[in-house]
């Protein structure tokens, strides 16, 4: 029984992370085309490349780089026909332009919101400390000056 269900989980395990490879013939080709697949965005999973991704539009994107490769297309050329068709999300890591800027500047803005903030909430967070601290002197200074009146007028009356 438990060699029936580990070959069931081998068989499951390779299916599920079977992601087609294509060969090419010319080495600098093979080569494009793994740095390609590797650089493209897969738009359904989004979180992975092409060449990571099982789903139907990351295989489609494959064939097509693999098939533009094989006409002689060069890289730049594969990378202008995806981003124009799909736009710069597909591509992994998206040039720095225009259109790109909240991409590569927003983590700094929320980096620097996250500082500010952290920096306000502890500032905050002494001053109250600080009032505290200084309410509770004033407590203490009302308490003994008490103490002195009271010790005062117990003086005059003896």
């Amino acid at each position: 029984m438990k060699r029936l269900l580990f070959i069931v989980i081998l068989i499951m395990s390779v299916n599920c992370y079977g992601v087609d490879y294509r060969q090419l013939a010319d080495p600098k080709q093979q080569e494009s085309y793994d740095t390609l697949t590797k650089e493209l965005r897969c738009l359904v999973c989004q979180n992975q490349t092409i060449a990571d991704s099982n789903a139907e539009l990351a295989a489609d994107l494959r064939r097509q780089v693999y098939e533009m490769l094989e006409k002689g297309k060069s890289r730049d050329e594969i990378v202008q026909f995806m981003t124009d068709r799909y736009g710069d999300f597909v591509l992994y890591k998206p040039a720095f332009k225009g259109k790109t800027t909240i991409l590569w500047i927003a983590p700094i803005i929320f980096l620097l919101m996250g500082l500010i903030t952290v920096f306000f909430f502890i500032r905050r967070k002494k001053a109250s400390e600080n009032l505290q601290d200084q309410a509770g002197s004033l407590q203490n200074n009302e308490e003994k000056q008490n103490k002195i009146r009271n010790l005062l007028e117990k003086g005059d009356a003896s």
